[in-house]
């Protein structure tokens, strides 16, 4: 959502790139991939977001295969010669694997906290907008603890959907307590 809200307030095109689109079981195919991606950077200005970041950035060892080390270097040599007309924004839920050598990479780094039972309820009203009227926030925000603010999107948009196909026009409480569930029956799988 960070991204999306840059890219907006910029008013430059996000541009995702999908990590599993990129990996490669072939020797240097990755980082090939890679600087298709940072020439685009050079060439197009825009957001650049990597999503879940740890499966590219994990921490470098003595054990690595030499691939995964390739690659993040490549990765590393890329950024470092970015455009500075756009922004690359690299995101993940496992901050404690990535190698710390991103972390100087970047020009800022924002932890973002679980979300109380307040702000659960907040991220779920904007997101349902006048479908969630009437809805006592009280009964729903117990499920939504432990989830991330994506998960508490995505649950609302899975209650949202399920409401709108049964031809209804607002939201229960258990519509959401069930997509909360299955958020967090995803999120440990």
């Amino acid at each position: 959502m960070t991204a999306a809200v840059l890219a907006h307030e910029l008013s430059l095109p996000l541009l995702t790139i999908r990590l599993d689109s990129l990996m490669s079981k072939f020797l240097g195919e990755t980082a090939s991939k890679l600087r298709v991606v940072f020439d685009a950077v050079a060439d197009q200005r825009g957001v650049y977001l990597f999503d879940e970041f740890d499966a590219l950035g994990g921490h470098r060892s003595g054990n690595d295969v030499g691939e995964a080390r390739r690659i993040l270097n490549s990765f590393l040599l890329f950024l470092d010669n970015s455009s500075p007309e756009s922004l690359v924004i690299a995101a993940t839920n496992h901050r404690s694997i990535l190698d710390r050598a991103l972390f100087r990479r970047f020009d800022a780094v924002f932890t973002y906290d679980l979300p109380d039972s307040k702000h659960a309820a907040a991220v779920m009203r904007a997101r349902l907008g006048a479908l969630a009227k009437g809805v006592k926030w009280a009964g729903v925000t117990k499920y939504a603890e432990g989830l991330s603010h994506a998960d508490l999107v995505k649950a609302a948009e899975a209650a949202a959907k399920n409401v709108l196909m049964r031809g209804e026009s607002l939201v229960a409480v258990e519509d959401l307590i069930g997509a909360l569930q299955a958020r967090r029956s995803a999120s440990i799988d």
